[in-house]
């Protein structure tokens, strides 16, 4: 019984451990192939770019750009805007919604554009700083002048 598990843990020893540790060649030396494991500059490279959307057929372009992650969209509204402020309303859901899927972010930046980031990066939003109204004791006039 010793021998017979002695023989199964040899033969999965040997299947295990040549593909784990590269193809035998004939004289018994192993053969390894060598990864080229420095980052491709092509591949860490993020895109800003710029859409304009005339109309909600436009958004289709954006959404796959999105999608491949690398890309963060400027989308300049106005046309649509001025078009069809409920086909504006669709398209903006759409890209919110896609957003939300990726992990990203979306926010307008003016009247005019929206911006969209995939889930690595985020839109900066200034805290709302509440303004006290002056009092007339703090404004000071000059009487000289």
């Amino acid at each position: 019984m010793a021998g017979f598990l002695r023989n199964i843990k040899s033969k999965f020893s040997e299947m295990f451990s040549d593909s784990d540790d590269g193809e035998v060649l004939s004289d018994g030396e192993k053969e390894y192939l060598e990864l080229d494991t420095t980052a491709s500059g092509e591949k860490s490279k993020v895109t800003v770019r710029p859409f304009t959307m005339e109309d909600f057929s436009d958004i289709k372009m954006i959404l796959d750009v999105l999608r491949e992650g690398s890309t963060i969209a400027l989308v300049n509204i106005k046309p649509l805007k001025d078009k069809d402020v409920i086909e504006l309303k669709r398209a903006i859901n759409k890209l919110k919604k896609t957003s939300d899927a990726i992990g990203g972010d979306i926010a307008g930046f003016g009247d005019d554009f929206v911006v969209v980031t995939p889930g690595f990066a985020k839109v900066y939003r200034a805290a709302k700083q509440v303004q006290q109204p002056l009092q007339a004791a703090e404004i000071k006039v000059d009487d000289e002048a």
